[in-house]
């Protein structure tokens, strides 16, 4: 007799990120889920413990992964308009080159988890609003190392940069061209005087 294919928990993460990023959460039900993983409902749940949970293991896979990590990494000796603009660039190559045009996993959630689903639209503002608090800190540590002017609109830098990062993910769904999308992050990033030549 044959032995059962164990289960592998990690290649199902991939797979759910994938269907949760190309149809959105709500339409990716625990019963579509369970189907394209090739499992039952019930080993579903043993799995996961639920839809909810599992989208949360899926957000913190693709975090890992997603061009605006090295926010969470800075280096110290690396400028902060280098830094930027080597991060903006990143996310318009990793946007065009995805042939389905799927723009970012997180931002489409927000958009459609944010004011309706209680606690994952709780979850993913927050993620948004670290992400502009992020934006803030490596703006005023390189106030203080004297790279920019600390003009007392760090803050409004912050949500200025924050605005483009969810603008070019969305965009890049229509605007297929990393040379023309990347145009529109050059032209923000120098009104913001936070472009690296």
């Amino acid at each position: 007799m044959g032995r059962t294919a164990k289960f592998d928990r990690e290649a199902a993460l991939e797979i759910s990120m994938n269907e949760i990023w190309s149809y959105g959460f709500e339409a990716c039900s625990v019963k579509a889920l369970s189907e394209k993983l090739g499992i039952t409902r019930s080993s579903f749940y043993n799995a996961f413990g639920s839809r909810e949970a599992l989208f949360l293991e899926v957000l913190e896979l693709y975090f890992s992964r997603s061009p605006d990590r090295v926010l969470n990494d800075v280096n110290e000796t690396k400028n902060v308009r280098q830094l930027l603009t080597e991060l903006f660039k990143d996310v318009c190559r990793t946007r065009t080159k995805d042939q389905t045009a799927r723009g970012c996993l997180a931002v489409n959630c927000v958009v459609e988890l944010v004011g309706g689903e209680q606690e994952l639209g709780s979850i993913l503002k927050n993620a948004v609003l670290s992400s502009i608090e992020q934006f803030e800190l490596i703006l005023k540590k390189a106030a203080i190392r004297g790279e920019i002017n600390n003009d007392g609109k760090l803050r409004e830098k912050a949500l200025a940069l924050q605005n483009l990062i969810i603008g070019l993910n969305v965009m890049s769904k229509v605007v297929r061209s990393e040379k023309e999308l990347f145009s529109a992050a050059k032209q923000t990033l120098k009104g913001l005087d936070l472009y690296h030549e």
